[in-house]
């Protein structure tokens, strides 16, 4: 199944087309980063670590120190799926992941991206 070829994909591979595509929209490497953090956990120390490592995204996942409870909250399309709909554990983090890219592409506040509550 084509699918389970992208849990063998390094991250780092796939890394720098979330930052190409957010920065095509004017938006930072910072800013995906951020994203990034936000949803599994990892400071930016150990971010950099696992792009150096070209861990894959079933280690990368695996690996991540607290995915953030709030991804529940990520809903929308992705690819023709709704990411809420995916069954596949690690293909549903994965999908978390797109989303959050898109969102920040296409201008969305990062209050909204990262899920805060507005004060």
């Amino acid at each position: 199944m084509a699918g389970h070829r992208i849990y063998s994909t390094s991250f780092s591979s796939v890394y720098p087309h979330y930052v190409a595509k957010a920065e095509r929209k004017g938006r930072t490497k910072a800013e995906v980063d951020e994203v990034i953090r936000w949803l599994t956990g990892y400071d930016q120390t150990q971010l950099d670590a696992q792009i150096a490592a070209k861990t894959d995204f079933t280690g990368f996942f695996a690996g991540a120190p607290k995915m953030n409870i709030a991804r529940a909250e990520i809903k929308g399309l992705v690819c023709g799926v709704r990411v809420e709909e995916v069954a596949e554990p690690l293909m549903r983090e994965i999908r978390y992941l797109d989303k959050l890219i898109d969102e920040l592409a296409k201008g969305k506040a990062m209050e909204k991206i990262l899920r805060r509550a507005a004060s």
